[in-house]
């Protein structure tokens, strides 16, 4: 069962992104009082102050009762010099500020019902308009008219957002200090197992871990990964419910796995006792309680945004931790063919997907952020906050999520994440564990394999986030982070005089079911078995 747990989480890779907000500030005030809201605009336009103090003061008009498709029926001594509101609807965004334009107005909001999008027109207009022009929630004005009555003056300003945020580095530490620990955990297993087979000749594998050690193998765990991506996409509703039951559990047993082996290595005491001949370790028993509670936790308030990422994280942490101690690539070939199809994985269904889409996005990313995500949906330069509050949209929680800390609009306009998918962990990370292994097999003291492809895929991942920030738009991380780890290897070993025994590895003992292991299989029987063995060998969770 953990197996299959692990196949179905690590089936959907993700990459980092990162928002490209245009959302501002709306500052309402009158003589007693003042409240800020959230707006949307467009930097092509007339770009607004960075400042609340540099920013014009302008009182408001409401003309809600019209959508300013036409200046009849306007006054202009009434608009003139004033901020007008206006509704969405019936005409383009440029329409409607070149008429508010004509009539006098110096700024024009444009409150909404619907979700609201960055205004956009076509190059053109942009010139022809000098006024600053807005977007904002009609629910907000009608509670602005509530609290300030008709005496309100407004100024819209948007504070600078940096593209270098803090949550990068926390994201970056968090990503090699994972990779880090799950190789050295890998390579720390392979020695006890080493040491328990008197340290020489072929060690016998776990029968509770995964090794993928045939080509053949690779190929159809990749295919089954693909297949689940599109699964995901096309039934995203009913199958993302499941994926957050699945990682419930596997969360649960991979954060008991890890505080267990961290409490055995510390030497606490397990006490027993036994019930009808069967012994329970009282150890085992409160930290598996811990360890669902804390998943259950996750569970009830997994859209809590403003806290729950940090227990996302947590349970993500050992996640992968644990995946990486218990499934192992047998040989540097393995390693190669495996991520080199996981890198053509990314990149496709980042990059190509979205000349097949209806909605020009690509699939990877539909699928991170979920068909009804809001405030996190970008295309381009847009962004959709929504107009009304509504219930939270379930997105994967197979990623790292960790709040921008320089979004300064995040309390009005929603919280903005940084996400960085497990599978950019985990699969680099198996190259990392590969090779924190193969220091134990050549008995390398220095342990330079692993700490040279730590490096790599610290370089990697700086890597990755200079082409994001550069080029203003999520990266499939892979592309950077394959070629770095894979390549750096390579490099050790043949400095080293070792790439053959780096290439072919080693091969564990692992026995096939009974009623097949003696049989002759052509390829179409051997395909069959190996699902066959993967079931065969399922675990319970805990």
């Amino acid at each position: 069962m953990e197996r299959a747990v692990r196949f179905i989480i690590l089936s959907v890779v993700f990459f980092v992104s990162q928002i490209n907000c245009q959302e501002a500030i709306l500052h309402i005030s009158n003589e007693n009082t003042n409240k800020e809201y959230c707006i949307v605009y467009n930097q092509s336009w007339t770009p607004l102050s960075q400042t609340l103090d540099d920013a014009l003061q302008y009182p408001v008009v409401n003309m809600t009762s019209t959508v300013l498709c036409n200046p009849s029926g306007v006054t202009p001594d009434v608009v003139k010099g004033k901020a007008l509101v206006v509704m969405r609807g019936d005409c383009d965004f440029s329409k409607k500020a070149l008429v508010a334009q004509g009539l006098g107005a110096t700024a024009l909001l444009i409150a909404s019902k619907i979700p609201l999008i960055t205004p956009s027109a076509n190059a053109t207009e942009y010139a022809k308009i000098n006024i600053p022009l807005a977007l904002m929630r009609y629910k907000d004005f009608i509670e602005a008219q509530q609290v300030f009555g008709e005496g309100m003056q407004v100024k819209l300003y948007a504070p600078p957002n940096p593209k270098i945020d803090a949550s990068i580095v926390v994201m970056l530490l968090i990503a090699i200090i994972t990779v880090s620990l799950g190789g050295f955990w890998s390579g720390a297993c392979e020695r006890e197992r080493m040491n328990g087979d008197g340290g020489g000749g072929e060690s016998k594998a776990d029968p509770k871990e995964l090794f993928l050690y045939s080509p053949l193998k690779v190929v159809i765990f990749v295919a089954m990964m693909c297949g689940m991506l599109v699964l995901m996409y096309f039934f995203y509703n009913v199958m993302v419910y499941a994926i957050i039951a699945i990682f419930c559990l596997a969360s649960a047993s991979a954060l008991f796995s890890c505080i267990d082996a961290v409490m055995e290595k510390l030497s606490c005491p397990t006490g027993s006792f036994t019930i009808k001949n069967c012994t329970f370790s009282v150890r085992s028993l409160i930290l598996a309680a811990v360890c669902i509670s804390v998943a259950v936790v996750w569970g009830v308030y997994r859209n809590e945004d403003r806290w729950i990422w940090i227990l996302q994280d947590f349970l993500g942490v050992a996640f992968c931790l644990n995946f990486l101690k218990t499934v192992s690539l047998s040989n540097f070939k393995i390693c190669v063919i495996l991520l080199s199809l996981l890198l053509v994985y990314d990149v496709f269904f980042v990059f190509i997907t979205p000349f097949f889409t209806k909605n020009g996005v690509s699939i990877m990313v539909q699928v991170a952020l979920g068909p009804d995500a809001s405030g996190e949906k970008t295309h381009g330069n847009m962004v959709e906050v929504p107009a009304e509050p509504q219930a939270p949209s379930e997105k994967l929680p197979v990623v790292m999520r960790v709040p921008r800390f320089s979004a300064w609009a995040q309390n009005l306009c929603g919280m903005q994440f940084s996400i960085l998918g497990y599978g950019d962990i985990i699969i680099p990370g198996l190259m990392v564990a590969y090779c924190s292994r193969f220091d134990v097999w050549v008995n390398s003291s220095k342990k330079i394999y692993f700490i040279s492809c730590c490096i790599a895929y610290l370089l990697g991942m700086i890597v990755t986030f200079a082409v994001m920030l550069l080029s203003g738009m999520g990266q499939p991380a892979l592309l950077y982070l394959v070629p770095f780890t894979l390549t750096a290897s390579a490099v050790v070993a043949a400095c080293r005089g070792e790439m053959r025994q780096f290439w072919a590895g080693t091969t564990y003992m692992v026995p096939l079911p009974v009623f097949v292991s003696n049989r002759r299989l052509n390829p179409r029987r051997r395909c069959f078995f190996f699902i066959a063995r993967m079931v065969h060998s399922m675990n319970p969770i805990l």
